[in-house]
């Protein structure tokens, strides 16, 4: 397979692990963001390379984005500018349990930062990667199926950042289409991974999949194969689509 360009952000645990372990081969290189989980990340790193494919790790506090220009930097310096590169926009946070009540000025900043300012900053950096080669790539941004749900009195302020996610997938991918780069999103479900327990509640998932129609959680491996999907050939005719994973929920 030809060589190509793989930034992950979030790329430490849950689906972001599961993104980079499922891609891993020969000839791709993987940039592999992490925030504070480096154990987690030089574990993800270690399975990947024995796939054979090289990977580099990019830190980055993505609470403050102005972190995100440096860590842009460092991917051009490491990617190959002959080699597609694709985007795997998945760092995001979660926080407690809470209604309209809690929201406060500072959990709505650090909510915005990470799962939207941040975001559409490596969004940014990695379509100027993308244009260097000029041969198109992909994009797909991690939304959640709390934007469709609202996740009132749960995590109304998550819901709506990944709704802006969902609106900022659309627009990127009007803005690419013609330079072939794709631009699409997946809005998983009830996946099980470490969120709900960041969130103070570790058997959030666990306890909510009766809700589900199929009964069942997701797996991360579930939602890195529909990611990796849109961003294969397979789906090389798919830009500006928005991929529920979530149980038919």
């Amino acid at each position: 397979m030809p060589d190509r360009t793989l930034f992950v952000t979030g790329g430490s645990s849950g689906i972001g692990a599961a993104v980079v372990t499922m891609a891993a081969r020969p000839g791709l290189t993987v940039l592999l963001h992490y925030g504070a989980n480096l154990k987690g990340a030089e574990a993800v790193a270690a399975a990947a390379r024995a796939k054979g494919a090289e990977v580099h790790l990019l830190q980055a506090d993505l609470e403050q984005p102005d972190s995100v220009a440096p860590m842009i930097a460092e991917a051009a310096a490491l990617a190959d500018p002959d080699a597609p590169f694709d985007l795997v926009n998945n760092a995001g946070v979660v926080d407690a349990t809470a209604s309209i009540a809690d929201m406060t000025p500072a959990r709505l900043t650090r909510m915005f930062a990470i799962n939207v300012v941040s975001a559409i900053l490596v969004a940014r950096g990695a379509v100027e990667l993308m244009r260097r080669h000029g041969a198109g790539g992909g994009i797909v941004n991690v939304s959640s199926a709390a934007s469709r749900l609202g996740s009132g009195n749960q995590f109304l302020d998550y819901a709506a950042s990944k709704g802006a996610i969902d609106t900022f997938t659309l627009g990127l991918a009007d803005e690419l289409a013609a330079e072939g780069i794709r631009v699409n999103a997946v809005r998983p479900g009830l996946i099980e991974t470490p969120i709900h327990g960041k969130g103070g509640e570790p058997d959030r998932a666990q306890r909510l999949a009766g809700q589900v129609p199929m009964r069942r959680t997701g797996t991360p491996e579930e939602v890195a194969g529909a990611i990796l999907w849109l961003l294969s050939d397979g789906a090389s005719y798919i830009t500006r689509s928005i991929l529920d994973v979530a149980g038919g929920r």
